[in-house]
């Protein structure tokens, strides 16, 4: 006989196994994209700084995921994310319009910003609403990639000045 305590859910423990399995490999699948971003920018000679999760960074009040060159001297900011849900890539919409305001804090009227922020996307979450993707194109200035064009990264922004190969 099985006994049940107050606040038991035999059907969500069951369940827990599968979780816990996606939860374990989630952050593997969510490399895909920062790997990809790693392989165009070593192939480049681009010096870059991936930040880890939850870092303090000078200057920002959340830690990209990529700084280049470094955080002392940014020249682009990289956001990269991997969804499949229209809710996770609204959130990343949202951060990356931040990112696009602290570029501009400082900055001259109509002026350049201090450093231009990049999108880096996979998933069908970045698909589901076409209001977040006109807002992802503007905070980022047109400079949204995916799986598909990410070897055009370095080319079509300021990184271009910054290769050495």
């Amino acid at each position: 006989m099985v006994r049940l305590r107050l606040g038991d859910n035999p059907v969500a423990d069951s369940a827990r196994p599968f979780a816990g399995h996606r939860d374990s490999v989630s952050e593997l699948i969510g490399n895909i994209v920062e790997n990809a971003i790693e392989d165009v920018l070593s192939r480049n000679g681009v010096s870059f700084r991936k930040t880890k999760r939850a870092e303090r960074l000078l200057g920002f009040d959340q830690a990209t995921d990529f700084v280049i060159p470094d955080e002392f001297n940014p020249q682009v900011v990289i956001e990269a994310k991997l969804t499949e849900d229209d809710g996770t890539a609204r959130d990343k919409v949202t951060r990356l319009q931040h990112l696009n305001t602290l570029s501009m804090w400082g900055q001259p009227p109509g002026g350049p910003p201090k450093y231009e922020v990049v999108a880096c996307i996979a998933g069908r979450g970045f698909g589901v609403r076409r209001e977040d993707m006109k807002k992802l194109l503007l905070a980022t200035r047109g400079k949204v990639f995916t799986l598909r064009n990410m070897g055009q990264l370095v080319e079509h922004t300021r990184l271009a000045v910054l290769r050495s190969r």
